[in-house]
């Protein structure tokens, strides 16, 4: 049917069930997104299909939740056990932007896969549409499924100033104390997820913990639900809670809401003139306006005012500050501590496997793989790969040559093979990695090495700035995830058969992890932000 129409008939699905606001209202389509109606036949069946993978797993975690509540039934514990049910972590996912994803590794390295999709020939697109949600694709659907995902509200994901950022649905069940349960009553008070942990705490008669292993603990930000237990209709306890994400700002006060976005997901976000200290702020009364279709900014200035101050106030107190609307520059781990910080040369030994982010940082660096084995002829199998079928590259030795595969997200492969016969014996295999530049996605000439002699060289066109990939490894002596490339998926793992002593990556010194760069932030004059006017408003907000 399509989003639009979907929409529509979630939204009267919802008053149905009274999970919102018999007088909620239905936010309409960003102007940005495109109709279901305009789009070609072609385009309508692929991200049709890209939605039915996602509802499939959703199909199939509902399932799997209800094999538990299934077991604590059997066991006769169903009636005294509380199970809270969150649907989601933050609005639905708007990352596949306009025309979905193939690959998602794409997005985290802020490349655009829309010519990889608009290429595809009739035959290639009936051939993903039938792989989607298969192990060959890292697959994501178009920004609008993640729009209509969060009916009523506007936005998505990453728009943590308006509830459709960060709005979900909970239920919670526990029949011996919950007695109205049965009859499935709505609960409306405003509630955060920072309220979980003290609702368990009063539910079971804990008290919070002042130490935990002799570290003094802070004191709990949430609000226990408990209180809503008895009474559907109970005034709500948690007032107020600030939101920030990327920039985005909102901030929630006894029924009111101020929200500034900063951009829309599924466009460029790289827009420096934007200013996150003084974005344009919205206003809803969410008591009479539960989805905040109804902007009051322009009627309530002084309310707006009041509510951006506290907004500043609360970042305040929550250390917020700086404010970093940075996108891709975030999933870039080197940005953060690692074990191998300032260390320029590794040695690991046979079948080693380490996380990505544990392991030396060569995305766009020059570096140097050599690894030390004992060859015979025939020998084969991995050397060192980091990443896998999305993303990364790979030392290997297949048909008797020695093969350094790059994987620039499956929009591009780069490979170099030896030219020359391989030598046996005690033998020392390189690869060196020369980048040309240190720009993102530089280019880089690898040569190919068997003791110190040249046997291969080539170019590597384009390199992954940000990261190889979200959740595989850096091995060594095999491959552990999905193959760096296909030519060995049939021998995965592909380990070495041959003795492989070790395995050394060296960076140059000054190409090294020995400085941690840090992420650019335009508003650095927060680092020291705390103004009499919001200690003014902070005071206001404690005495009330």
């Amino acid at each position: 049917m399509g989003w639009d129409l979907y929409r529509e008939q979630t939204f009267t699905q919802q008053k149905a069930l009274g999970v919102i606001p018999q007088d909620a209202q239905l936010t309409p389509r960003p102007a940005s997104l495109p109709a279901w109606d305009s789009l070609t036949a072609d385009e309508q069946a692929l991200y049709a299909r890209m939605m039915e993978v996602c509802a499939a797993f959703t199909e199939q975690t509902d399932h799997e939740i209800g094999r538990v509540i299934d077991a604590i039934e059997e066991i006769g514990e169903l009636d005294n056990t509380m199970i809270i049910y969150i649907a989601g972590d933050n609005g639905s996912s708007a990352e596949g932007g306009i025309e979905g994803l193939l690959n998602e590794v794409t997005y985290f390295n802020g490349l655009d896969e829309s010519e990889v999709i608009s290429d595809l020939s009739t035959e290639q697109r009936e051939a993903v549409m039938d792989g989607l949600g298969g192990e060959m694709y890292y697959n994501h659907f178009p920004s609008a499924w993640a729009w209509a995902m969060d009916t009523p509200f506007q936005w998505t994901k990453q728009i943590a100033s308006h509830f459709g950022g960060t709005r979900n649905g909970m239920a919670i069940s526990w029949p011996a104390r919950i007695k109205d349960e049965e009859n499935g009553t709505t609960r409306y008070q405003f509630s955060h997820i920072i309220d979980i942990f003290p609702t368990i705490l009063e539910a079971v008669g804990i008290p919070a913990p002042v130490q935990v292993n002799g570290v003094d603990q802070k004191p709990i930000e949430g609000t226990s639900l408990v209180y809503t237990f008895d009474d559907a209709a109970a005034p709500t306890r948690h007032t107020t809670q600030y939101f920030e994400m990327l920039g985005n700002q909102g901030i929630y006060d006894d029924g009111w809401m101020a929200s500034a976005m900063r951009g829309e997901p599924w466009l460029d976000q790289n827009d420096d003139s934007i200013d996150v200290l003084h974005m344009n702020w919205e206003l809803y009364n969410i008591n009479e306006d539960f989805s905040q279709a109804n902007d009051l900014a322009a009627d309530n200035q002084e309310k707006l005012d009041e509510m951006i101050k506290l907004f500043y106030a609360e970042a305040s107190k929550y250390n917020v500050f700086p404010l970093d609307d940075s996108k891709t520059e975030r999933f870039d781990e080197s940005n953060r501590p690692t074990i191998t910080e300032g260390r320029t040369t590794f040695t690991y030994p046979d079948h080693f496997r380490t996380r990505e982010t544990s392991a030396p940082d060569m995305k766009g660096k020059s570096h140097t793989i050599t690894a030390n084995v004992v060859f015979n002829t025939g020998d084969e199998g991995v050397l060192l790969t980091v990443g896998g079928r999305f993303g990364g590259f790979g030392l290997f030795i297949k048909d008797e040559q020695l093969v350094y595969h790059y994987n620039f997200a499956g929009i591009e492969r780069y490979e170099i093979k030896s030219t020359s016969p391989l030598p046996t014996g005690n033998v020392t295999f390189k690869a060196e990695y020369i980048t040309e530049s240190e720009e993102p996605e530089a280019p880089a000439t690898v040569t190919l090495y068997a003791n110190d002699t040249e046997i291969g060289q080539g170019r590597v066109d384009k390199s992954l700035p940000v990261k190889f990939s979200q959740d595989e490894t850096f091995d060594v002596g095999f491959d552990t995830g999905t193959p760096v490339t296909e030519t060995y998926f049939d021998e995965m793992p592909f380990d070495f058969n041959g003795t492989l002593n070790n395995v050394t990556v060296d960076l140059p010194e000054d190409e090294s992890n020995s400085q941690t760069p840090e992420i650019t932030v335009r508003n650095q004059e927060l680092r020291n932000f705390i103004t009499q006017e919001v200690i003014r408003q902070l005071n206001i907000k404690l005495s009330k």
